[in-house]
């Protein structure tokens, strides 16, 4: 982990913390000493889920969040400097995604899904990295999908939003790593989240990964000596892609 000053506490931000691997990483982070800042579009889960971890000890903090709105990343920007100080980690996890041909997929959920899982990265790196920069420290996850890589079916604006969301993660990691900033790339396949149907959690159960696996190899990463860092990690189910 990077040196702080003693008793230093480190904030990190969640994004997409309502559920499944923000919510995870959130608690996980939680349970290593850290303040969470978890933040979403609904408000009673975040303050449920940010309950939860102050009933547990821990400092929780639920912050409402379009990541694809700059006004509303700027205002919980505001918010979280006046009750929680400066982010020394952020979590780029809020995503969105229509399972959809190409041929169906309208323009209104092309801009949905570009505007949350590319534009909402991009808007939240801005606000964290001015004050990362001046601190010359900070941990930022991105985290993507192997579809950023590999072709899916029905996926193609999916995809092409996570491609964008992994080169611009790693140009950005390319201009701070000289200034004290890591810019880590998660890239996982398949995980049983909400983003899958009912039908195709129950199928695919016993293969799919956990909110928690991920969770875990954040933190750990996270962790790491302060002279390492992983610039990327791929994380599959033991037996490969769905």
């Amino acid at each position: 982990m990077i040196e702080l000053e003693k008793n230093y506490i480190p904030t990190v931000w969640v994004t997409g913390a309502t559920k499944g691997i923000g919510l995870a990483t959130a608690n996980a982070f939680a349970a290593i000493g850290c303040k969470v800042i978890v933040s979403g579009r609904n408000k009673n889960q975040l303050e449920i889920n940010a309950g939860k971890i102050i009933d547990q000890g821990g400092f929780a903090l639920p912050v409402v969040c379009d990541v694809s709105s700059e006004r509303s990343v700027r205002s919980a920007m505001g918010t979280i400097l006046k009750r929680a100080g400066i982010v020394d980690v952020l979590v780029n996890n809020a995503g969105v995604t229509v399972f959809q041909t190409f041929e169906k997929t309208t323009v209104k959920e092309f801009d949905s899904i570009v505007d949350t899982n590319l534009r909402g990265y991009f808007l939240t790196m801005k606000s964290v990295l001015i004050s990362m920069l001046k601190n010359k420290r900070g941990h930022i996850f991105n985290v993507h999908s192997v579809s950023a890589t590999t072709v899916f079916s029905n996926s193609s604006v999916y995809s092409a939003s996570k491609a964008g969301s992994l080169a611009l993660s790693r140009c950005v990691r390319h201009e701070v790593r000289k200034k004290g900033i890591r810019v880590v790339d998660v890239i996982p396949g398949a995980v049983e989240t909400e983003m899958w149907s009912k039908q195709n959690r129950k199928r695919f159960h016993s293969k799919m990964m956990q909110p928690e696996d991920i969770a875990d190899a954040i933190v750990s990463l996270y962790c790491q000596p302060q002279r390492i860092t992983t610039d990327e990690i791929i994380i599959r189910p033991v037996e490969g892609d769905l």
